[in-house]
């Protein structure tokens, strides 16, 4: 075959399958009230698709997670040392590593994305809302990494053109808080996210190796300059007098920065079960996921402290953010070896923070909107919604300060705490591990196990507004409200304030007057419906021979569920 052949072939190929992932299939929804519950992104990942060995999600935690510098270099920003930022990044990691873990197993054991888990703790129309807050949140963050990615490619363009880039007149008003350099940069590295949008999460298993590979030399790179230019020498870990801490404690800022911190994987911690689903082993997930948040993801927020610290000590300047950093190089050392090398390094920041935003921000937003439409938006629908919603966020408005990018990362963190707490209490003492998948897709009273109250699990919800409500004055308060010394410090608990209160409330509600669907689960032992729920497998859809049963089409499968026990 010549080149010419395999390029048209190729290319056949690929919009083939655009055609295919921007239909809406039927999936195993009851649209018997005229709503459809389901497509072929809600439906059980079908056993063709469940790749990912113990090793990709290694490499996948590894590439996605090893880019952390902001979140350790932050902390030094506001005005914590070194070693007390050190401690908070492997508390705050080791935390977030056991929920994340956690939150996993239901999902690659049942090989569901976190919508339809959502269905089984919150209801059939009470899932909506919390997939809704995970998905606007999921927008956010996907405009913000591309802003990121796009600080990053401004280096590269610098490194390659000089001073004629530099000098690109600035057309955008001062009040805006961007540039035109910053808008082209912007809109290239948005072009680039374009051809992604049509591959589906188990076809991305080589781009998040690449990340891992990435990683490497972005974070290591830059940590390398930080410590030589210094020669060693890290600024004082002692509070540094800032704003902040002037009117609080530094036990409270710690304590603030940790909320804060965990705050910032929040969304992901909730969002783990849309790359879980594709394990090709229940227990492929977990293992690497706790080595990586424990152990090794710290490590990048641990160099970002130390690099930090140590431009801390030689410019007397917190320069948190890598992209400045990398202006701070280029502003002192203009020769053709650190160009060179400064866009070697830039050029990995950028990889590194695209396959990130693929992986933590599109993909859970392609899944949510699946849900809350799913007889009109498919994952590919959405990721193409999310990708023209990042000109409708302003997210240089973030990047302000630390002090505004940890406001922002602790604001939401009180709305996604509780959420995964009753998720967590729900599968591990409640059902016991046990899911009826069945019943995720009937959406009327007939649903014999996730119908709740008119379709809303109330326990749940009561426990959520608890918890959400005793933090609220806290979030007031972080976007602009001023309250009393006490309800700052409530805000400085955020989200685990929230996990925690969620999670009691909840289990206390259901030891009192428990849900329907416990009397279901109540004779049941750990995990037993997953065997039941096992019995689904693929075949051949012209197979005469099996006509007349029961099919849930996924793509160009069919699969032929056993339903026997309802």
């Amino acid at each position: 075959m010549t080149i010419q052949e395999t390029i048209k072939s190729g290319f056949g190929s690929w919009t083939s399958q655009i055609k295919e992932d921007l239909k809406v299939e039927k999936g195993c929804g009851d649209d018997a009230d005229g709503r459809q519950w389901s497509n072929q992104d809600l439906d059980p990942t079908p056993p063709h698709q469940r790749t990912w060995q113990w090793y990709n999600y290694l490499l996948y935690f590894v590439g996605t997670g090893f880019n952390n510098w902001q979140g350790g270099s932050s902390v030094i920003g506001v005005g914590l040392g070194w070693k007390t930022a050190i401690a908070i990044a492997f508390i705050v990691q080791s935390i977030s590593g056991i929920v994340q873990a956690a939150n996993s197993q239901a999902s690659s054991r049942y090989h569901l994305g976190f919508p339809a888990i959502a269905r089984m703790v919150y209801g059939m129309w009470g899932s909506s809302y919390q997939v809704a807050i995970r998905s606007i949140l999921a927008a956010v963050w996907y405009a913000t990494k591309i802003f990121e990615g796009a600080s990053y490619l401004d280096i590269m363009m610098r490194c390659v053109f000089g001073s004629s880039y530099m000098n690109i007149p600035n057309g955008v008003p001062e009040s805006v808080g961007y540039t035109t350099r910053g808008f082209l940069c912007y809109f290239l590295l948005w072009m680039v996210y374009t051809p992604f949008l049509f591959r589906r999460p188990y076809q991305l298993r080589n781009l998040f190796t690449m990340s891992c590979v990435a990683s490497f030399p972005s974070v290591i790179g830059l940590f390398i300059y930080c410590i030589a230019s210094s020669k060693g020498q890290l600024g004082l870990d002692e509070n540094v007098g800032t704003e902040r801490t002037s009117g609080s404690s530094t036990a409270w800022l710690v304590v603030y920065t940790m909320s804060s911190s965990i705050s910032n994987g929040a969304a992901y911690i909730e969002s783990v079960p849309d790359v879980a689903r594709w394990a090709a082993k229940p227990t492929a997930v977990i293992p690497p996921t706790l080595f990586c948040n424990m152990l090794w993801n710290p490590m990048s927020a641990v160099l970002g402290i130390l690099g930090t610290s140590a431009l801390q000590s030689k410019t007397g300047m917190t320069l948190w953010k890598p992209w400045d950093i990398m202006s701070y190089i280029l502003d002192n050392n203009w020769n053709s070896g650190v160009r060179f090398g400064v866009f070697l390094m830039s050029f990995c920041w950028t990889f590194l923070t695209f396959s990130q935003n693929i992986s933590s921000n599109m993909i859970p937003f392609g899944a949510d909107v699946s849900m809350l439409w799913p007889k009109h938006l498919t994952m590919t629908r959405g990721y193409i919604v999310v990708h023209f919603l990042a000109w409708c966020i302003c997210p240089w408005k973030i990047y302000v300060s630390a002090t505004t990018f940890l406001d922002f990362m602790g604001a939401y963190g009180i709305f996604m705490g509780p959420a995964v707490s009753i998720m967590l209490v729900e599968y591990y003492l409640i059902s016991r591990g046990n899911i009826f998948v069945r019943s995720l897709y009937i959406g009327n009273s007939s649903n014999p196990n996730y119908w709740y109250y008119r379709g809303w699990n109330v326990q749940a919800y009561v426990a959520y507004v608890a918890a959400v409500g005793l933090c609220m004055i806290g979030f007031v308060n972080k976007v602009g409200a001023m309250v009393p010394a006490a309800g700052e410090r409530i805000g400085y608990l955020g989200w685990f304030l929230s996990f925690f209160t969620g999670g009691i409330v909840y289990y206390l509600v259901n030891l009192v007057y428990p849900h329907p669907n416990a009397k279901s689960t109540k004779g049941l032992k750990w995990e037993e419906r997953v065997q039941e729920e096992e019995v689904i497998h693929s075949v051949d859809v012209s197979d005469e021979s099996v006509e007349g049963e029961a099919y849930v089409n996924v793509g160009n499968k069919a699969l032929k569920p056993v339903f026997e026990q309802y």
